[in-house]
């Protein structure tokens, strides 16, 4: 059970570094080199190494059947930071399609 909460916090901290990455480029920069070298960005890519040492410890007590299951919570998280930190608006093709994803975790895992 710990190594699927693992991989469920390294999926919302996957999101979150998308979420940075995204407010990254919404920006303006001074020079070429500052678009990758600010603090968002490199926060964002630090934040996707962890995660991706997070999954391979996690992965050594989870299947990976239910691995990818939780995995596809990333669109669902995507979605909410970018409505609560970005304030961008969905519509109501990404809310039905995050919509499907939820329910087929559920009808997977029951």
């Amino acid at each position: 059970m710990i190594y699927m909460m693992i991989l469920f916090i390294a999926t919302f901290f996957s999101a979150f570094s998308q979420v940075l990455l995204k407010q990254s480029a919404m920006r303006e920069h001074k020079s070429f080199i500052f678009e990758y070298l600010n603090w968002r960005v490199i926060t964002a890519y630090f934040i996707a190494f962890a995660v991706l040492f997070a999954n391979t410890y996690a992965f050594t007590g989870v299947d990976m059947r239910y691995g990818a299951v939780i995995d596809t919570f990333t669109y669902v998280f995507v979605m909410l930071l970018s409505f609560f930190l970005l304030k961008e608006k969905f519509n109501k093709g990404q809310l039905i399609g995050n919509l499907i994803i939820i329910s087929g975790v559920i009808v997977y895992t029951i």
